[in-house]
């Protein structure tokens, strides 16, 4: 997995919660300004590094503290992102984010799985683009 996101109500009071548990920074990730995206970067995570983060604010009030499972959303690297989405779509799959390209990031596109449950899916950008 070298990707996962973390949906937050309230950016600043995260990023400050966060900071103080891991020691993590952040940083706006460029086309990700709606959504206000911020990729985590800390000892063992980041862009230097094989697992990547982000905090990200929802879009939905948070579900009530003590339901059933509240994660996040797990991104998986794929050699083709579009073929990948194309195959969910056509087994079961629903459209979450079609395949969107975020410069020096990589092609990204998410999708529901037919059980509640949202995956991503990245082709990374090449090295130097």
């Amino acid at each position: 997995m070298p990707h996962f996101e973390i949906y937050v109500s309230d950016v600043t009071e995260a990023k400050a919660f966060y900071s103080g548990l891991f020691g993590w920074r952040f940083d706006p990730m460029p086309g990700g300004e709606d959504i206000d995206y911020h990729l985590i970067e800390g000892d063992q995570i980041g862009g230097s590094h094989t697992l990547t983060a982000a905090l990200m604010r929802r879009t939905e009030p948070a579900p009530a503290s003590g339901g059933p499972v509240r994660g996040g959303t797990m991104t998986f690297e794929v050699t083709d992102c579009d073929a990948s989405y194309a195959w969910a779509l056509a087994h079961g799959g629903a459209e979450a984010l079609p395949p969107t390209d975020y410069p020096g990031i990589g092609r990204c596109a998410y999708v529901e799985d037919g059980h509640g449950n949202i995956v991503g899916m990245i082709s990374p950008a090449l090295e130097g683009n």
